[in-house]
């Protein structure tokens, strides 16, 4: 008889710790929710994009005749004016050019004045039947051909000097300098393409941001909106902007189009620089005061927050993020753009 009651006992506490266990397990693998009250506060829809900070005026000083440099007058982050040196070519092979093209020029002129004195010489002898009308227009057409001559040969030596004063580099804007391609005694040529010395910026205190927008959002955005967005050099500030152009030429990457916006930023104390990565919020609507609801889900889905209107709850929109596993059946471009949501 106790035998037997034991085994009920020991029957009903497996019972218990069984349930309990099965319980536990059950509820680990279900999802959990989170709900908050219904609160009132901004919401602001806004449009994310990522997007690269770039001045405004950005000038590629090049060269336009070969040869090797033989100084340079500014560097990485020199401040120039317009008109200052930059740097200079070797000159020597086009100063021999333009001393060639002075000596051709030369004999073309003596060409020329010894053609006016055969041509006035041959109308005298006409003039006094001693010379036949042909050799009087041999003598005109030579100097006709003495004076495009000379012409030519003042083309040549203009180029000439033209290809001397490109030896001597110039900058075209004031800004400063955020690039140097090349260092003293390289060769540059510029055979088909002018080779890029610097590049120059024209003023960092006024920068833009070019931001893909993708398709699906595109057509909320709209100029003159506001813009919220932040760098990784400074992840704990929020510097502002505004819309100034929304391009209409696609930009298609792995079939996934987007439309390149330009995005005015105010850059005052220089705290940003050229080539940051900008994660962009475009601001497409705000209102204060609005009654609102935020609810989370564990198991992976994010849920965007959305207005209530009236009594009546307003529809969520569940974003599901891809578990490793299935992210490879799509491609990351289209898995990692970010949605559409609203925010505080």
């Amino acid at each position: 008889m106790t035998n037997r009651r034991n085994l009920i006992i020991a029957a009903i506490v497996l019972l218990i710790a069984a349930f309990f266990l099965f319980s536990r397990l059950g509820r680990s693998n279900a999802a959990q929710f989170q709900t908050a009250t219904v609160t009132r506060g901004p919401i602001t829809q806004t449009v994310t994009a990522t997007g690269t900070l770039n001045p405004v005026v950005n000038v590629q000083v090049g060269s336009q005749v070969s040869g090797n440099i033989q100084k340079l007058f500014a560097d990485f982050n020199s401040k120039v004016k317009a008109g200052d040196v930059v740097a200079q070519i070797d000159p020597v092979l086009f100063q021999a050019t333009v001393t060639q093209a002075e000596g051709d020029l030369a004999n073309a002129q003596a060409a020329l004045e010894l053609a006016k004195v055969n041509a006035t010489r041959t109308q005298e002898l006409f003039a006094k039947k001693n010379s036949s009308q042909a050799d009087v227009d041999q003598a005109t057409a030579n100097l006709h051909q003495a004076e495009a001559n000379v012409k030519i040969k003042q083309g040549a030596l203009d180029k000439a000097k033209a290809d001397l004063d490109h030896c001597t580099i110039t900058s075209p804007v004031d800004g400063e300098v955020i690039s140097r391609n090349v260092d003293v005694g390289q060769t540059v040529a510029a055979s088909l393409q002018a080779p890029v010395i610097f590049t120059i910026a024209n003023d960092l205190t006024k920068m833009q941001i070019d931001a893909n927008v993708a398709e699906a959002d595109v057509g909320a955005v709209t100029v003159d909106q506001n813009v919220d967005f932040s760098v990784d050099a400074f992840p704990n500030r929020t510097f502002h902007g505004k819309i100034v152009q929304v391009r209409n030429a696609p930009i298609t990457v792995q079939n996934v189009v987007t439309y390149d916006t330009v995005i005015g930023v105010s850059n005052a104390d220089l705290k940003l620089k050229p080539g940051m990565t900008a994660n962009v919020s475009i601001i497409i609507a705000h209102k204060d005061g609005s009654v609102r609801r935020l609810f989370k889900i564990a198991a992976g889905l994010a849920v965007a927050e959305r207005p209530v209107r009236g009594r009546r709850v307003a529809r969520f929109i569940f974003y599901a993020v891809a578990k490793p596993s299935q992210s490879k059946s799509k491609p990351a471009s289209a898995m990692e753009r970010p949605p559409r949501c609203w925010r505080d």
